[in-house]
């Protein structure tokens, strides 16, 4: 394939309408080069793409591999897409619900990269667990179960992993068009029947503002509905964690005490209202407050804690082990605690830092071939929000060694929190707004 001619249409400015199948063929076929591409996605993130282009883009990528086909079932197909978030465990506790609630939920998740958690590796922290499924297992699954949370196999999207990688070391990460093709790619490939998006704006979210997380959701969200899957977005603040827990197997813990009845609230909000979103979406529920009473009463009862179960065993956990785990106080070596200096309101929690120290701790990748730390991660931590008195615990850091757990309390104590004689302004919602077209 003859791609110069390509390339200088798109630097030019020029439509591609009509070509994205073909270059997404020849790309995964290997007769593209990765210099050439790399200049395209360039030309891209420069020139955009109109919303024909992203679209024909995104259905080549999907068509790249194999995709999931499951029977016809009354059951329907969902799934739930966050852009990424410091504590984010939210598909932790989603999944097994929606599945307790009657939903069919092939969750397919990524890893995390920089401050961003991913699912998968807080997933792999359960002893056994095993996220590698291929395409036949996952449908026996979610047929079986209700629900499976495995990661995308090496036959799934074969064009994004190829074009994401290029992205990550050219700069050309943050094009709307770019991940609005990438992210809807993975899920048209489930043959979902609808989706909720998590679009996430604040200073440790890939958005940093509302604005910019609205015109993502608005593209995914009318991308999402021209290809036949009923979708729409919440957006919510990432200037705080989410939870009081951040660091995989900490997550986990969190994401478990949810599924008990217990946990933050905040956690336990976003669950409750994506949840009741999907409700709304597939007809299961009139409205959203009847939704969110349907799925206060499941998570309340023990049916999602059961398909949690079921689930990891399914996938290969070690049960008796991963319960031993769940009874101790904590895995890593060194426990660190950070104090408050004086008493007052918490007025702030830098999310973006919290992040960088879990990252630096070990708990998440620098570069994709990073190994990352199950056990490290920050827990305990002070919300916005709250009063404190000289001396209350801030949060306790969870490390490999006591020079990393130093540097971190370090940083956490002179970085992470505001602590005000005046209680300030409210806090703004978790949740700022929903995208349905």
């Amino acid at each position: 394939m003859n791609f110069l001619p390509l390339i200088e249409a798109k630097r030019d400015g020029r439509l591609l309408t009509g070509r994205f199948q073909e270059i997404i063929t020849a790309f995964v076929a290997g007769q593209i080069p990765d210099y050439q591409m790399a200049a395209f996605l360039m030309a891209v993130y420069f020139r955009g793409l109109n919303r024909d282009e992203v679209r024909e883009l995104t259905l080549a990528m999907r068509d790249s591999g194999d995709r999931l086909f499951f029977p016809p079932d009354h059951r329907p197909l969902v799934d739930k897409h966050s852009t990424g978030g410091v504590g984010d465990k939210v598909s932790l506790p989603l999944a097994p619900l929606l599945a307790a609630l009657g939903f069919r939920v092939p969750m397919i998740s990524g890893r995390g990269l920089g401050i961003t958690g991913g699912t998968l590796d807080k997933l792999e922290s359960i002893p056994g667990f095993s996220t590698a499924l291929a395409a036949p297992r996952i449908v026996e699954l979610v047929q079986s179960l209700g629900v499976v949370m495995a990661g995308q196999t090496d036959r799934m999207v074969p064009a994004d992993k190829g074009l994401y990688a290029l992205r990550d070391v050219t700069g050309t990460v943050p094009s709307i068009s770019l991940i609005t093709a990438s992210i809807l790619s993975k899920k048209l490939a489930e043959g979902l029947q609808a989706l909720v998006l998590d679009v996430k704006f604040g200073v440790a979210a890939f958005m940093p503002d509302l604005a910019q997380a609205t015109e993502l959701a608005h593209a995914m969200v009318a991308l999402g509905r021209e290809c036949g899957v009923n979708t729409r977005a919440v957006l919510t603040n990432m200037d705080r964690p989410l939870g009081r827990a951040a660091g995989n197997w900490l997550e986990v813990k969190e994401s478990v005490d949810c599924l008990q009845g217990r946990g933050p609230a905040d956690l336990r909000e976003l669950v409750l209202t994506l949840a009741a979103h999907l409700q709304v979406q597939t007809d299961l529920a009139p409205n959203l407050a009847a939704g969110r009473d349907r799925a206060e009463k499941c998570l309340a009862s023990e049916a999602p804690l059961r398909k949690w179960e079921e689930m990891l065993t399914a996938q290969g956990a070690r049960m008796a082990e991963f319960h031993e785990l769940l009874e101790l106080d904590h895995l890593a070596p060194v426990v660190s605690e950070v104090r408050a200096p004086h008493g007052g309101h918490v007025t702030k929690c830098d999310a973006r830092v919290i992040g960088e120290v879990v990252r630096d701790l070990g708990g998440g990748r620098l570069t994709k071939t990073s190994v990352v730390d199950p056990a490290v991660g920050l827990d305990l931590m002070a919300a916005p929000g709250e009063t404190i008195s000289s001396g209350d615990l801030l949060c306790r850091v969870h490390a490999t060694d006591q020079a990393s757990a130093s540097m971190a309390v370090e940083r956490l104590a002179g970085e992470a929190w505001v602590i005000a004689n005046d209680p300030g302004a409210p806090l703004p919602p978790l949740c700022a707004g929903v995208i349905e077209s």
